[in-house]
């Protein structure tokens, strides 16, 4: 599941400054959406780049003021998509019929002319009234006064894949919460926070959320042998790598082998903790959400997964591939009776990790255990498939 961090910028906020203050944070933390009256749709698109979601003015476009207070009477421009509630029966600003048949905002999205829908939960009928908006809408924004009263369990129960539930909350704290209710979570959150930091950590939860844990094993050194040069990949990623970090190479899909960063000083060359040099041009990497690439693919712009020795992961952008000719290694493992294998580069600078810990891969002897991703599958393409296929 993609989970996602709306912004709530709206003119609830305050004025144009401090909508705009908000808004800029969101953007350099990286949220998804930013949720404004739709006079502000505009002048969100002017700040960056990011979804917009706006609630309808109802034509009110003279409270629409730039920079020296005077009106602008240009028609809002279109946001990605329209919400409607504000100020309706969504928030209980109007009240809305027994017969929901009859509801304005209903009808709104029924018609076509809003795709989200707005609803404070001020008690049971707003529950109704919320699944009853999912039916139609994409986007379903459950908001609550008091976080602990939200009936978000039975939303996510009662609600399917038809919309994308968007739960409110102020921190970063409630967000966690809202993605891991009933192990399933809201698709999305709506942060309503003027705090820079706490956008900055909503966003981490929410990657944090998206993330693969993965069952790490170990795998028995069989052989090391020296081979002739052959085409070898640095990996430079657009982040820092932290000490216990690396990826999952090697010649055979099904048998990765952890490779760490060169996070640590040498005597023979400085550390470049962006760095992972990863094996020769033929060998898989492992990529975000479970696929694979060659070596020779990778390039400036693409994601590599990075991953830690307790199987944590998280992605990171490529910003360089560095292929030179170099002396390998063949490293030979054994895991269950299954054997597979990589080819490393035949430098100090490369380390693996062992039971012991941090290794050389100059120092590998046969019996060492290394730590290994192991999954008894093939690859097409970089996809897991049944079938049947040979490596040697």
């Amino acid at each position: 599941m993609t989970r996602e961090v709306w912004l709530k910028a709206d003119d609830d906020v305050g004025d144009w400054e401090a909508r705009k203050r908000r808004i800029t944070a969101g953007l350099e933390a990286g949220v998804d959406w930013v949720l404004v009256d739709d006079w502000d749709v505009e002048r969100v698109r002017e700040l960056g780049a990011v979804n917009v979601a706006a609630f309808r003015s109802g034509g009110d476009v003279d409270v629409i003021d730039d920079a020296e207070g005077e009106a602008d009477e240009a028609e809002p421009a279109e946001p990605d998509a329209y919400v409607v509630g504000k100020e309706g029966e969504g928030d209980g600003t109007v009240e809305f019929p027994a017969d929901l048949s009859g509801s304005a905002d209903l009808s709104t999205l029924r018609r076509g002319n809003a795709s989200g829908a707005y609803v404070r939960i001020l008690g049971q009928e707003y529950e109704r009234f919320a699944e009853a908006a999912a039916e139609t809408a994409d986007y379903t924004i459950v908001v609550g006064a008091d976080w602990t009263i939200i009936p978000l369990e039975n939303l996510i129960a009662r609600i399917g894949e038809e919309t994308s539930l968007v739960a409110g909350v102020s921190d970063s704290e409630d967000a966690r919460t809202a993605f891991e209710t009933l192990e399933l979570g809201a698709d999305a959150v709506l942060l309503d926070s003027d705090d820079p930091d706490e956008i900055r950590r909503t966003v981490e939860v929410r990657d944090e959320s998206e993330r693969e844990q993965l069952d790490l094993s170990w795998a028995t050194v069989r052989t090391v042998e020296q081979t002739g040069s052959a085409d070898r990949v640095c990996v430079d990623t657009g982040s820092l790598l932290d000490h216990d970090e690396g990826m999952l190479v090697g010649s055979m899909s099904r048998g990765l082998v952890f490779v760490h960063g060169e996070t640590a000083e040498s005597p023979y060359v400085a550390s470049r903790p962006f760095r992972v040099n990863a094996g020769a041009v033929h060998a898989y990497v492992r990529t975000p959400g479970g696929g694979t690439k060659y070596l020779s693919e990778v390039g400036s712009g693409d994601e590599v997964q990075v991953v830690d020795i307790e199987g944590n992961t998280r992605e990171a952008i490529v910003g360089r591939a560095k292929i030179e000719k170099r002396p390998m290694f063949r490293v030979e493992l054994e895991r269950d009776g299954d054997r597979f294998e990589t080819l490393l580069q035949n430098a100090e600078t490369i380390k693996v990790h062992t039971r012991d810990g941090r290794k050389a891969v100059t120092d590998l002897a046969e019996g060492d255990e290394l730590l290994v991703y192991y999954e008894d599958t093939a690859r097409h393409f970089g996809e897991a498939i049944e079938e049947s296929i040979v490596e040697k």
